[in-house]
């Protein structure tokens, strides 16, 4: 018996370690494109396409990062695509949090069916409305501004995936919860705003996490409504480092450097929330 103990003891160590040895040599992959875009971003022009590659550059050009700001409005597309992302993220949580507590907590008629009309919406493509969106926007003068970047994601895809994780959320807290607050004279508004909404930080964390991300790596959208050079977002801007000559990669891998910094920051603040959130959003129908 103590034989047979130690041997599964054994083999648990050992199919541990291999865990954790393929899980090593995914992450590596994984991270390899973003290695290779640090390292590119601190490269002379002459060595980007040098074999074998030079993942530690030789020497390290710093220069990239100020010519980067030098040569184009770097920073007013970077605040650009900053408050449009944090605006679309706010308005998104709070759309997608009133409609879920209403789709999960209070009932009305038709409210599976009006739900399920709302989810439908996310299998039309953006391609598909993409032209007539953009003759009616253009009929009431919204066109080159940066009001349709805000209110399309809120109102649009995005927005009916922010209700789904908000309702999922929301059905899964206890309606004990809710009427002990009824009982206590709490009105609807106070029960979300005081009851539903601070539970509910793992839900909101993960929909940070998502809209955040894809309102600031949005090309499409900016690329059909706007036109002016000072109103760009950071994945025009991106576009500019590519004409007819050919692309300047050690800049353009500057510039992705500096952008991708925000979306950085954003998960590593909100990783514990957002892990707690996916393990927990979608367990109830």
């Amino acid at each position: 018996m103590r034989a047979d103990h130690l041997s599964i003891r054994r083999w648990d160590r050992l199919s541990g370690l291999m865990q954790y040895a393929f899980l090593t040599v995914v992450s590596a992959v994984m991270l390899m494109p973003f290695l290779w875009m640090v390292s590119t971003s601190l490269k002379e022009p002459a060595k980007v396409f040098l074999f074998p590659p030079q993942f530690i550059p030789t020497p390290i050009r710093l220069s990239n990062y100020t010519e980067v700001l030098q040569s184009i409005p770097f920073h007013l597309f970077y605040w650009n695509s900053v408050y449009i992302a944090a605006l679309v993220t706010l308005g998104t949580i709070f759309f997608a949090s009133l409609a879920g507590y209403a789709f999960a907590r209070i009932p009305f008629w038709g409210r599976g069916v009006v739900f399920l009309l709302l989810l439908s919406t996310m299998m039309i493509p953006n391609e598909v409305i993409a032209i007539p969106m953009f003759l009616f926007l253009r009929e009431i003068g919204l066109i080159n501004t940066h009001v349709p970047l805000i209110l399309l994601p809120i109102f649009g895809a995005g927005g009916v995936f922010g209700v789904f994780v908000m309702r999922q959320f929301f059905l899964g807290i206890p309606k004990e919860l809710e009427e002990a607050a009824m009982v206590d004279g709490y009105s609807r508004a106070q029960i979300y705003s005081r009851i539903m909404m601070p539970l509910a930080k793992p839900a909101i964390a993960t929909l940070v996490i998502f809209t955040f991300l894809a309102s600031w790596n949005d090309f499409f959208d900016p690329l059909i409504y706007i036109s002016d050079r000072e109103l760009m977002t950071l994945p025009l801007a991106l576009s500019l480092f590519t004409d007819e000559s050919g692309t300047a990669w050690h800049h353009l891998m500057s510039a992705s450097v500096m952008a991708t910094l925000p979306l950085l920051i954003i998960f590593f603040f909100a990783q514990k929330q957002f892990i707690e959130g996916v393990s927990m959003t979608g367990l109830k129908e």
